[in-house]
């Protein structure tokens, strides 16, 4: 079992940027794909961007705002942030997407907090 420990978030004003990180348990992080994901104040839980070997696929809504990168050798992930705006509200997850990114592998961590004031 893989854990997640996301922190970075906070609050920003539109047009901020945040960058923030994802800490997984386990040895076998760099042979996976690690995506971030997002869940918005009464809505479904949504991919934002994933990391699969050397490609990446972000969601259209941060296309071109936000960056997901990973240092294998820290089993860790990150998050870049540009370009904030209100809709961009929510708390940050990170897991490891299957096939289909709206299932995950592994349960879900807490989470980080990100608020985007207008």
């Amino acid at each position: 079992q893989v854990q997640f420990v996301e922190s970075g978030g906070g609050l920003e004003q539109a047009g901020g940027s945040l960058r923030l990180s994802c800490a997984a348990s386990g040895s076998t992080f760099s042979q996976n794909s690690i995506g971030w994901f997002r869940q918005a104040p009464g809505k479904a839980r949504e991919w934002v961007a994933i990391s699969s070997g050397d490609s990446t696929n972000y969601a259209n809504s941060v296309k071109g705002r936000f960056t997901i990168s990973r240092d294998n050798a820290k089993n860790t992930a990150f998050l870049q942030m540009n370009s904030l705006q209100p809709e961009d509200t929510g708390v940050y997850y990170c897991n490891v997407p299957l096939r289909d990114p709206l299932f995950v592998l592994y349960a879900w961590g807490q989470g980080t907090q990100v608020t985007v004031s207008s």
